[in-house]
């Protein structure tokens, strides 16, 4: 399996790592989702299959080898735990708990990258009827994470370069509020109010493209104080 094909998790409570990971695994191919926590992981896996997923031992609430213990009665994804506990015993409760790699924190990047490729090597390839589809569905709507296409039916839903750009950024963390400010800066626009409400243009108009009756939107929703955020079914 080749990083293009592979779509991976990311948890962890920490913001600022969740999004340097995800951005310096996505320039490296790989289609990549972030959790924020084990609670949002589990809403996230409900809709979609991965191929690894990286998680974080020391979270809030649930932490990662509690996560990984339970996913490990129904899925054989593969998992890599991150952790700033790098001792012998630590490592081995981590693979008990049924990881497949462990990493401990403070690590380079590249380590993480090659680990991740290392996994991904053992994994058998899958047969395309197994394969399952990377597909949110949105109503009447489903969107394709790969392609980066929304459908209604078997109708394309044609779409603006900024409204395949928002799409990416939503899906990509579904669940999750992203502010305004945030999704500037992951439009690569300049900072300020006037992106901010071109940002809203935007939304509006995607959302007559996803939603049944816009005006009380379902699947692309307005978080009060936080900003917007997909919910698929």
């Amino acid at each position: 399996m080749s990083a293009m094909d592979a779509h991976l998790l990311i948890v962890d409570d920490d913001e600022r790592i969740r999004t340097l990971l995800r951005k310096f695994l996505m320039r490296h191919g790989f289609l990549v989702t972030a959790a924020r926590d084990a609670a949002h992981a589990r809403r996230i896996l409900t809709g979609l299959d991965f191929d690894l997923i990286v998680l974080d031992v020391m979270m809030p609430g649930e932490d990662g080898l509690s996560l990984t213990l339970s996913l490990r009665e129904t899925l054989k994804t593969p998992i890599l735990l991150l952790t700033a506990k790098g001792e012998t015993d630590n490592r081995i409760e981590g693979l008990e708990a049924g990881a497949d790699d462990y990493l401990a924190k403070p690590f380079e990047p590249k380590e993480l990258l090659l680990r991740i490729n290392a996994i991904l090597r053992r994994m058998p390839e899958a047969r395309p009827e197994d394969t399952a589809p990377k597909v949110l569905s949105l109503g009447h709507n489903r969107y394709d994470l790969e392609r980066g296409e929304l459908w209604q039916g078997d109708e394309l839903v044609r779409l603006t370069a900024t409204e395949v750009q928002l799409m990416r950024i939503f899906a990509a963390q579904p669940g999750e509020p992203m502010s305004r400010t945030r999704l500037v800066e992951e439009l690569g626009r300049d900072r300020g109010q006037a992106q901010e409400r071109a940002v809203d243009v935007q939304i509006t108009r995607l959302r007559r493209k996803i939603e049944v009756n816009p005006k009380q939107p379902q699947y692309l929703q307005t978080v009060r104080g936080a900003g917007y955020m997909l919910a698929p079914d």
